[in-house]
């Protein structure tokens, strides 16, 4: 029988999860790069000795759900890990996600015993053929710099050569310098921490509530989704083009729940890998199906290996969302994962989940470079918000960064300050959200302006069509993007793809809105 009551299991959940939001409060402080200081782009995790997710803080849903992979990769190819070693990795081949994500992975405890403290933050620049590492490429070599699980720390002691090889592989060495070692003091107080309840409660007894909370969290995920329907549901959409081809591509999403309460989602219908960095790898997908399955669940579930236990993920390699090295993988991340939220709700709401219209659907990400005057070398990334999806419970909220990432926006103080831009507008996007009963959240309008020659590129959807509303509620507005030259002259911009903006020339990006819910 366990030693371990409902009451002395949400004790420890809190405890593992303080340490989680503890490490990314100190990385949030430290970190020099507006991306991870103010936007908090980033995310902290604690993983056990079997790899297994043990509690994650508040952050971002598409670095979190994906997490559990890169542990995996690193105890895959090194195993004898102990308390002074840490693996730094961005390979979506090798555990990663997208190489701007740097993960760094701490070890705890004794070789072959030891926990976890991941963290993993959104570097502003890695390298690749465009400032910011988010332009659509045709491989992923021309995203940027590939690191497979390395030591960045063996024996306690820093192997220079890597944050060496980061810094000569980036337009922005100083910065990237000074995040990873935010990373490193976030990591190692993860390792202070754990090593500090290890010492109080017993590493035995560590591993003892571990177990028992993924067991914990399994029986509360079966019944909060017992009112889901047994069947198979077939639901289908497509990203509008790849930024070289506009052709869409289309994904499909089969879900079983079987009446012995297992959930199977079977992505193999969706289309062959792309050019244009679309692609999702394994990770993002699992990451967002368990997103959504902890919001249809509910929020008092607690956020663990638990959840994995009764699903079950098909996916069928060399396509988009399973692709083949070296298909280019930045936007999978951040576009393809929001679609496949939106395929999971609909799939959840075909079997009597209760779900919301669709939100915004894209991360509208915005990257610009350039050098200053006095040769200063400046590379900006930043996500916009946009409408939420309404739903039964009320209107959907307005420019917010919804469903996979979890980050703020970049105060226009901290912009101006930092970078040479001007930000002449910043506003809702009024009557961007589709009517309804209950009315879709509001994009927003954001317009800047350059006071140096510089290279940009976006990535983003839902430029085509707009989310779609729920129960009879009308599609938000699709978004859209202009370059304003200094006479007033607009030119519009595709969704996907690099340009030019001259001294005294805007960009102009008007963010979706979220979809309506219910005849109004």
């Amino acid at each position: 029988m366990s030693r371990f009551d409902g009451v002395r299991l949400r004790v420890y959940h809190e405890l593992f999860t303080a340490i989680a939001e503890e490490c990314g409060e100190l990385l949030r402080q430290t970190a020099p790069s507006p991306n991870i200081r103010e936007r908090r782009d980033f995310s902290c995790a604690i993983f056990d000795s079997h790899g297994a997710l043990v509690a994650q803080a508040a952050h971002i849903p598409v670095h979190l759900g994906s997490a559990a992979l890169s542990i995996e990769a690193v105890r895959r190819q090194h195993p004898r890990l102990g308390s002074g070693d840490a693996i730094l990795l961005n390979d979506p081949y090798a555990g990663g996600t997208h190489l701007p994500d740097l993960t760094l992975v701490h070890a705890v405890g004794e070789p072959g015993k030891a926990w976890f403290v991941l963290t993993r933050a959104h570097h502003a620049d890695v390298g690749g053929s465009e400032p910011g590492s988010m332009a659509p490429s045709r491989d992923l070599l021309g995203e940027g710099l590939r690191i497979p699980p390395l030591h960045d720390m063996r024996g306690g002691k820093l192997v220079p050569e890597v944050e060496a090889m980061v810094c000569a592989n980036t337009r922005t060495p100083e910065q990237r310098r000074g995040d990873l070692r935010a990373q490193r003091q976030a990591g190692a107080l993860g390792v202070e921490r754990l090593s500090a309840m290890a010492r109080e409660h017993g590493r035995a007894v560590l591993d003892e509530a571990a177990v028992a909370l993924r067991a914990y969290t399994a029986r509360l995920f079966r019944a909060a989704l017992e009112g889901l329907k047994p069947g198979t549901y077939v639901v289908r959409d497509a990203l509008e083009g790849n930024g070289f081809e506009t052709q869409a591509v289309g994904l499909e999403l089969h879900f079983t729940r079987t009446r012995a309460g297992r959930l199977v989602f079977d992505f193999e219908g969706c289309d062959d890998q792309s050019a244009g960095g679309i692609n999702a790898n394994p990770a993002i997908v699992l990451a967002a199906v368990l997103y959504a399955l902890a919001c249809v669940a509910g929020q008092d579930l607690p956020i663990n290996g638990g959840l994995f236990e009764d699903v079950s993920i098909k996916t069928r390699k060399g396509s988009v969302v399973d692709p083949v090295f070296p298909a280019a993988v930045a936007g999978g991340n951040v576009e393809t994962s929001q679609r496949l939220v939106d395929l999971c709700f609909a799939a959840l709401g075909a079997a009597g989940a209760e779900v919301a219209a669709a939100s915004q659907g894209t991360m509208n990400n915005l990257t610009l470079g350039g050098a200053c005057a006095n040769g200063e070398v400046f590379a900006l990334y930043e996500t916009l918000g946009g409408g939420a999806g309404a739903s039964a419970e009320g209107p959907g909220a307005s420019a917010i960064q919804s469903h996979m990432t979890n980050t703020r926006n970049t105060p226009i103080e901290d912009l101006e300050l930092t970078q040479p831009l001007i930000v002449e507008r910043l506003e809702l996007r009024r009557k961007s959200g589709g009517r309804g009963r209950h009315a879709g959240g509001d994009g927003l309008v954001k317009e800047l302006r350059a006071l140096i020659a510089m290279r940009g590129a976006l990535l983003s959807e839902r430029r085509v069509t707009g989310p779609p509303g729920a129960q009879g509620g009308a599609a938000g507005k699709p978004g859209r993007q202009f370059l304003i030259d200094a006479r007033g002259r607009r030119s519009t911009l595709p969704s996907k793809g690099s340009f030019d903006l001259a001294v005294g020339e805007r960009l102009r990006i008007e963010t979706p809105g979220g979809g309506g819910y219910g005849q109004g």
